[in-house]
């Protein structure tokens, strides 16, 4: 079934290396398409133009338009994680190259920002106890890479080990 909305990320000239790096990252993942400029221009007749690539089963379009777009904050990808591993895993990877960011968010090399997030994390901030769910944001404000553990804990009142 075809996506009825997908995003449409813009680069200078790197999209072909980008969404090859973002097929090595998740699983399941592959490029669907790949298009290149005629001698209709603006860029160079052969060049990609834009590369149309799925990252487990969500399709993204990119497309080399040129040096004018750059990434920003307003605009991020979240990973929802079931697992500290897969926490760690996906937060190594795309840091790799770029930078790491508070409370879960990174860029990775091409400027894009992501949030790695355990799942539930909205549960443990919207608990019905406000000490409970303060507690753990008082924890997340602290961090860089998310860890599971330590969120529970901090809304349990435990002392972190």
């Amino acid at each position: 079934m075809q996506q009825k909305i997908t995003p449409n990320l813009w680069f200078d000239t790197e999209v072909e290396e980008a969404a090859e790096f973002y097929i090595s990252v998740f699983k399941n993942s592959r490029v669907v398409n790949v298009a290149r400029y005629t001698e209709a221009g603006p860029r160079p007749a052969g060049t990609v133009m834009t590369v149309e690539f799925e990252l487990d089963g969500q399709r993204f379009i990119g497309i080399n338009g040129g040096p004018e777009f750059t990434f920003s904050e307003a605009v991020s990808f979240m990973i929802s994680c079931e697992t500290q591993e897969e926490i760690d895993y996906y937060w190594d990877q795309l840091t790799e190259g770029g930078e790491e960011g508070p409370c879960g968010w990174l860029k990775d090399k091409f400027g894009l920002s992501w949030q790695v997030v355990p799942t539930g994390m909205d549960e443990l901030f919207a608990d019905p106890d406000p000490t409970r769910a303060e507690r753990a944001m008082r924890a997340m404000f602290g961090m860089r890479k998310l860890d599971i553990a330590t969120l529970r804990s901090a809304a349990d009142g435990v002392p972190a080990t």
